[in-house]
């Protein structure tokens, strides 16, 4: 994946008020097809000292920032490490899309360990997770008819049918969809405008495509050789990392 970010993005990371044990990107930059005017979406893990855990007064442990810098948008969140983990250990897939994105701009031996642990704590219940996502963008593109939902819906569909077939995550429509003659064309159309239309005669390929996708996740899913619960080792070790890292 080759992806132009920002060499201030790091920076811009690193202006949250907590130290960062990670920063990648992820949004349509992580996704293959970030326009010319696309937001710069870095999501991030933070630590918050013990002072601010185990007292009366706790610190965030979920910060944001937004922002525009040098004419570009930009979103910043951040969980403490305990809630990441957390998230982590569940079928969220915002989440493991985050930590194992490709597009990193601040990593530590801590964001190597999480990296390392993610494969592990995939589970066949995280078709749930792309099954719903969906299901939010399907809606939103019948109310809209817009090209961003669509991309969204066919993205999330195709990566939920990668991870459940294959248990490794890929998120790049550009790869993901090539079994799809005009995702190519979307894209493109993508690239010019964040908020451009649909190309024409897409909106009819797209009624028989987004169905048939969405029962080959729910087949995926249903012949999935992914476990039903997160590798117990993983978790003891996630559990393990947190204390550890809290404590040092």
């Amino acid at each position: 994946m080759t992806v132009d970010v920002p060499a201030w993005a790091a920076e811009a990371a690193r202006e949250l008020p907590r130290p960062l044990l990670f920063a990648t990107v992820s949004g349509a930059h992580l996704y293959g097809f970030a326009s010319v005017d696309s937001d710069l979406d870095l999501r991030a893990a933070h630590l918050l000292p013990a002072t601010e855990v185990v007292g009366l007064r706790t610190g965030p442990d979920t910060l944001q920032h937004t922002g525009v810098r040098d004419g570009v948008e930009l979103d910043v969140v951040s969980h403490d490490l305990l809630k990441f983990a957390r998230l982590l250990n569940s079928r969220n897939g915002y989440v493991l899309e985050q930590v194992l994105s490709p597009l990193v701009v601040v990593t530590t031996p801590v964001h190597a360990e999480l990296v390392s642990l993610a494969p592990r704590l995939v589970t066949r219940h995280h078709a749930h997770h792309y099954l719903g996502f969906a299901a939010t963008q399907e809606r939103l593109y019948a109310q809209t008819g817009k090209l961003k939902p669509a991309l969204y819906t066919l993205r999330v569909l195709l990566t939920g049918i990668h991870l459940m077939r294959t248990g490794r995550l890929k998120t790049d429509l550009g790869v993901l969809g090539t079994s799809l003659a005009y995702v190519p064309d979307l894209i493109a159309a993508k690239r010019e405008a964040e908020h451009g239309p649909l190309p024409p005669g897409t909106a009819e390929r797209l009624a028989v495509d987004v169905p048939r996708l969405r029962a080959d996740l729910e087949e995926a899913r249903n012949a999935s050789t992914l476990p039903d619960q997160p590798d117990p080792a993983a978790v003891e070790a996630l559990h393990d990392l947190v204390v550890r890292t809290r404590l040092a």
